[in-house]
């Protein structure tokens, strides 16, 4: 037992007679395939040493699994002296046939007073478990971030994406039937009047503001248009109804059009007006889906920062603010949040690292919707202003609020309220790394019951 631990990498410059010790006072654990070596909540009070096999470590996740790590032969875990782990956070199953030494928590003083060597050598390792842990931890932090953000941009490009494509169908479909209506267009005998008249009409249309309706005025507006067009044997009259309506037409305009017009030039002539109408509306539509896609791709862009170097540099707190919330967009409409914004017009820009400061808004306003989940009524206010050389972001929310015995724990790293999964309690702590150490400002929160607020100071050099 004792060569076999000289073997293990932590151990090996350790005296002999320190392993011996631990040899000694250690008990053998064995464990079959598949058997659950942990499970959350379950109290550790065990070191321990995998003699053979595997343990894999598992943490809860979206109602399932997910893979974190492996505890591999010769690796040491369980717990540490001067650790202050309590219970276990993950589940831990075996893989193949596995065998532990096992040193109960009862030792841990006559080792710390009696195996100094050991004991150091043990430290180290909780050290290098800390460190390795916080970055699992950090990367697996952010993967859940960018995930979140992604299916949340995911429904956002789709809506608009799918219009694109759906009013670019219509109109290929619409566009394959003018040219055999243009064969009544052409017929038409007009004076150069009329023809004036005709086009201002329509353009008059055209390039009015659109007209909101109710339902019930829609309604009562396409059922008097298709009367009108049944009456004078204009075909499809139920379909041109609707177009019209959208652009504002009433029975006076179709009186007008019929007044200044022959009548056997009627239908052709609100045929084509009809296919005016319905081409400019899909194109709007069109422009319209495809101006949010690039809004978005554009929020994204500025939102990453990643057209631009990793320094310092002057720039828009408020853009970031508000690039963020267009990335958070889905989430504040699931989960009916409305966002109140109240900014000084003449904010100066600030020296920041700008893709750091948008992880800052990100994580503040990520939680604060977190905390209003399931609740009516959520409204998040956000205020910039500056204050002498700084600049003062306050971001509040009507949620739960904090619990006053915890409010000076949830800067720390690991601390998270959230169930096991969704949180890991690094998204504060790292706001309050990126704005006191990267920015040499600082973040406060106050909160109560209705009123959860987190203030930001930011040098504005």
């Amino acid at each position: 037992m004792v060569d076999t631990l000289s073997t293990v990498p932590e151990l090996k410059s350790v005296p002999r007679e320190h392993l011996e010790w631990l040899a000694h006072k250690g008990d053998i654990m064995e464990w079959k395939d598949g058997d659950r070596a942990f499970a959350p909540g379950e109290p550790i009070e065990h070191l321990r040493i995998i003699l053979k096999g595997q343990v894999k470590v598992f943490f809860e996740q979206g109602g399932g699994l997910r893979f974190f790590d492996a505890i591999d032969e010769l690796e040491i875990t369980g717990l540490l002296p001067y650790s202050r782990m309590k219970g276990a956070a993950a589940h831990g199953i075996v893989s193949g046939d596995t065998t532990a030494l096992s040193l109960h928590r009862r030792y841990f003083p006559e080792m710390i007073r009696e195996h100094h060597e050991l004991t150091e050598a043990l430290v180290h390792t909780m050290t290098d478990r800390v460190r390795y842990g916080m970055k699992q931890q950090q990367i697996n932090d952010k993967m859940m971030s960018l995930g979140k953000l992604s299916a949340g941009l995911a429904h956002e490009l789709n809506n608009p994406s799918a219009a694109v494509v759906r009013g670019a169908r219509e109109l290929k479909k619409h566009l394959k039937n003018i040219p055999e209506r243009f064969k009544a267009v052409i017929h038409i005998k007009a004076t150069d009047q009329e023809v004036d008249d005709v086009n201002n009409l329509l353009f008059k249309k055209i390039s009015a503001p659109a007209v909101k309706l109710t339902m019930s005025e829609k309604m009562m507006r396409e059922d008097d248009l298709s009367a009108w067009l049944d009456k004078n044997r204009v075909a499809e009259s139920y379909a041109m109804a609707e177009t019209l309506t959208d652009f504002d037409f009433k029975i006076d305009d179709l009186n007008y059009l019929q007044s200044i017009v022959r009548p056997e030039d009627l239908e052709a002539i609100v045929t084509w007006f009809w296919q005016m109408l319905t081409t400019e509306r899909l194109v709007s539509e069109i422009e319209d889906a495809s101006g949010r896609i690039n809004t978005l791709v554009c929020s994204i862009k500025t939102y990453t920062h990643m057209d631009r170097g990793g320094d310092k540099e002057r720039a828009d707190l408020v853009d970031g603010i508000r690039n963020t919330l267009t990335m958070l967009s889905h989430k504040l409409k699931s989960n009916n949040v409305k966002v109140k914004e109240d900014f000084q017009a003449d904010l100066p820009k600030a020296f920041i690292y700008i893709s750091m400061m948008n992880q800052v808004w990100t994580n503040i306003i990520d939680n604060a919707i977190d905390a209003m989940e399931g609740r009516s009524g959520n409204i998040l206010e956000i205020q910039a202003r500056q204050d002498r050389e700084f600049i003062i972001v306050r971001l509040i929310d009507n949620g739960p609020g904090i619990p006053g015995e915890i409010q000076d724990k949830i800067f720390d790293s690991f601390f998270t309220t959230k169930p096991v999964g969704k949180g890991t309690g690094l998204g504060l702590e790292m706001v309050r790394q990126i704005v006191h150490q990267q920015h040499q400002g600082k973040v406060d929160v106050t909160s109560e019951p209705g009123r959860t607020e987190f203030k930001v100071c930011i040098p504005i050099n």
